[in-house]
């Protein structure tokens, strides 16, 4: 759960702070937990809405948009600028480490309703079901806010990775 917070909050004190948190909000709580779901997916639930609040009051990195960074279709359904291939990994073009900070720092570009799906989804490798749960939304609502989400971190990390002209 700590990983989790330090993922959403990306800071440790914050994250700490957000963890024990949930876990008194959890104890204070635990009157009302009816055991529909596994207690993990409750607590991470408590987590992720603990980490949200936080980010709400802090509004310490302004969003963005994500719509300039999503795919444009025309009205027969065909992407209207088709994306280019990207590049490869020539003699060390990027190392590992390096693509890592860079996807890390495109998430976090996110607003905090896609960059909260991805860390769920993507990095803690939750179900669509248990991370829908944690984010209080539908499973359906949850697939859209993941591929919506993806599109934008793929926007962001276009101009790293496409392809020169060709």
């Amino acid at each position: 759960m700590l990983a989790t917070a330090r993922r959403m909050l990306r800071n440790e004190d914050d994250a700490r702070d957000a963890l024990q948190e949930a876990f008194l909000q959890a104890f204070r709580g635990l009157a009302e937990f009816e055991g529909r779901s596994r207690v993990s997916t409750w607590l991470h639930r408590i987590l992720v809405n603990t980490c949200l609040m936080q980010l709400r009051s802090r509004r310490r990195h302004p969003e963005e948009t994500i719509e300039p960074l999503l795919a444009d279709f025309l009205d027969d359904g065909h992407h209207a600028r088709h994306p280019r291939e990207w590049r490869g990994q020539p003699d060390g073009l990027l190392a590992a480490r390096e693509n890592r900070e860079l996807v890390r720092a495109c998430i976090d570009r996110l607003p905090a309703e896609y960059r909260t799906v991805i860390v769920l989804r993507d990095v803690e490798e939750m179900c669509t079901k248990d991370a829908a749960r944690a984010l209080g939304i539908s499973e359906g609502a949850c697939k859209v806010r993941l591929h919506r989400a993806h599109q934008a971190l793929r926007g962001l990390l276009a101009p790293h990775f496409e392809a020169g002209p060709v």
